[in-house]
């Protein structure tokens, strides 16, 4: 069995990530649908935060509104200074590109390009980074998370858990402050999901700042915070000063 990781508390707790009096209704032919209901959040730097709760709850559109990928219909999303909420599409994705890095249940790796290419692909997006640096640098993420001996594959040559420490090398390409990750283990076994684990951990001990979407309750014990949703509410906060042990 895979040693349990838990993660220590952040070095520091400026905040990075805000959410005031948010609320998302989406339209639907039953009529308008509540997916959050006036959420106040504040994450620090450094911060591993876990948002918990069950199918629908509304903790996967909690975190597209930190990401960009949705906008509030009320409310304000601050992160690293930046009012997301006022920004346009492309000025979300630019933005997007450099400040945050998205970690998806699927992996969504492009499958015609090699496993190096994909990591590659924010990079040349957001110009960031010489060309020539950049390949250079896909190599460290990929060799940071085990895959540097896979890097000329296509995706579909890689396990479950392979496609998604490439998808998390991918997601740290620009070096963003923050990481959001939404159901990161869920298709994977549980060795595999204690793995991509302790990468998050490393993560936020190095001082980034980790936003983990998930249903399983035995991670309150191992993250700084545990945000607990139901019907589109916070309805409690688990807040660990030192975490230990497995969460049970």
């Amino acid at each position: 069995m895979a040693p349990v990781v838990t993660s220590p508390s952040p070095a520091t707790g400026a905040p990075l990530i805000h959410l005031r009096d948010v609320v998302k209704t989406y339209q639907t032919p039953a009529g308008d649908f509540p997916a959050l209901k006036g959420v106040n959040l504040s994450i620090g730097k450094g911060e591993f935060v876990a948002i918990i709760g069950r199918s629908g709850s509304g903790k996967s559109t909690m975190v597209n509104m930190i990401t960009g990928i949705d906008k509030p219909t009320r409310g304000e999303v601050i992160v690293a200074g930046t009012p997301v909420h006022q920004l346009s599409e492309n000025e979300t994705a630019r933005w997007r590109g450099v400040t945050v890095g998205v970690v998806f249940q699927f992996f969504q790796l492009l499958p015609t390009l090699t496993v190096v290419d994909n990591i590659m692909l924010p990079m040349d997006f957001c110009n960031r980074y010489a060309v020539r640096e950049r390949r250079q640098r896909a190599m460290a993420l990929l060799d940071m998370v085990e895959l540097a001996d896979q890097a000329h594959k296509l995706p579909s040559e890689l396990s479950g858990g392979q496609q998604q420490r490439a998808a998390i090398a991918r997601s740290l390409a620009n070096d963003p402050p923050i990481l959001c990750a939404d159901e990161p283990t869920g298709n994977l076994d549980s060795r595999t999901a204690e793995r991509i684990f302790a990468l998050f951990v490393d993560m936020a001990a190095r001082g980034r700042t980790v936003v983990m979407v998930t249903h399983d309750r035995e991670l309150s014990g191992r993250v700084h915070r545990a945000v607990i949703v139901a019907d589109g509410e916070v309805v409690e906060e688990h807040i660990n000063a030192a975490p230990g042990g497995n969460g049970a």
